[in-house]
Formats: structure tokens, sequence, C-alpha cells
């Protein structure tokens, strides 16, 4: 589980050991990460803490290769710098498409050769969002990291079937987290996301805990290569 610290990563880890799997946390910070791990441990857990920087892909690489075969990937590390298109920088683009895209391809190859290798079928389960499916004002740059997401996964999925190991994107809408909850505090942006979430309320972590069981597990055996969306309703119109 990259990005695993806090928030997605930490409540999608916490619901997959609770499942019975043993998870490894990974994140640049290690407090996050160990603080976490404690906290499933605590519940009957199994966790372990890694610090690792996915954005270091020779790191990464080092990592897979040194570590047994993992069943399960969950790629979740990713970031947002919402700006009107004709404010993007070049140092914005290289945060958020070498965090959400790049980081998130040369995770799953290098966990996929591990797999391949041990012959470990399995599964990769991508965290994009809403705005990998539709646009949204000052989120050009995000939105061009989430739909390249779900081009990645599909033909990912292709490639890797054969091997027994399926690739799908989970793609949440809005979801309160310490990384969004500063957005919120504009009540008309607050409001504006109200607006287009049908069912009426913010996504909350929990309601990404049974869907990514659902991608890991056998109970989803045939699903590959598609996006489980999340949303309330938001894509829907």
């Amino acid at each position: 589980m990259t990005g695993a610290g806090r928030g997605i990563g930490l409540a999608l880890a916490a619901a997959l050991a609770e499942a019975g799997a043993e998870v490894t946390l990974v994140a640049r910070t290690r407090d996050e990460i160990e603080q976490g791990a404690r906290a499933i441990g605590a519940a009957g857990g199994r966790a372990r803490a890694v610090t690792l920087d996915v954005t270091d892909l020779q790191a990464v690489r080092d990592y897979f290769a040194q570590q047994p075969a993992f069943h399960i990937l969950v790629n979740n590390a990713g970031t947002n710098r919402p700006r009107a298109m004709w404010d993007v920088s070049e140092a914005d683009y290289d945060a958020v498409m070498g965090l959400n895209l790049k980081s998130a391809y040369f995770v799953a190859q290098a966990c996929a050769r591990r797999m391949m290798a041990e012959g470990v079928q399995g599964s990769l389960v991508h965290v994009g969002s809403q705005m990998g499916h539709v646009g949204g004002p000052d989120r050009s740059l995000y939105c061009a990291s989430k739909w390249a997401l779900e081009g990645m996964s599909k033909a990912i999925a292709l490639d890797l079937a054969p091997f027994g190991i399926r690739s799908n994107t989970l793609a949440p809408t809005f979801i309160e987290t310490p990384m969004t909850r500063p957005f919120f505090e504009d009540p008309a942006f607050k409001a504006s996301v109200l607006a287009r979430i049908k069912l009426g309320r913010l996504g909350a972590v929990e309601d990404l805990m049974g869907s990514v069981l659902y991608l890991a597990s056998d109970a989803g055996a045939l699903v590959t290569g598609t996006s489980l969306v999340v949303d309330g309703g938001w894509t829907a119109e």
C-alpha cells in the first residue's frame, strides 16, 4: 500500500488487514506509517511499515527485488495542485505527473515483475479518481494524470492477464481526508461539490473499504481492465 501514512491509504490498508491480509505500509514519512502499523496491530491485524520514496525509481526497483512477491498492490500515493490551466507551471506538471503516473507505473512494473518471476497471481489496484472519467475547473493537470492512469491500468491488464494478474482502478469522488479538508473550508467550493454528488454528501474513507476488498480479492476474480467508480452519482450525468 503506497501513500499509506494517512487518509485513503491507511483506511484501505486497515480494510485489507481486517480481511486477513498481512499489509505493508509504504510512505516517505516513517512516523506516520509506524503509527498506522501499530494501530492496525492493536486492532488484531498484521502490518509492517516501510519507508520508501516511490519517486526514487531505483529505490523502488531495489525494494521489490529484495522482497518475496506480493499478492496485492494498491497504488495509492498521489498529489494534486489545483490551478487554472494557464497558471500550471512545469514544476507543477512534473510533481503531479511524476507521482500520480510515473511512480504508479514503475511501482506496478516492479511489483508485477516479481509476481511473474515467482508465478504469483494477484491483483493490482490503482487509486484513481472520478476526475479520470470527467473534467473539472482547475483540474486540468490532475485530470491528465488520472485519465492516463485509467489507460495505463487497462493496457497493463491486457499484458498481465496471461499471468493471472489483474489490474483495475478505484475511482472515488471527493473524499474528506487531511489532504482535501482545506479545500472544503471554502463554502462556495464545498457547495459546488455537494451539488454534483447526487447522494448529497462528501465521501468518507470508509466508503472505499468494501470496494478495495472486492478488487483485491477473489470476489473480483473475473474483473480486470476496468474502473470501480465510487462517486455518489457525480459521473452519472
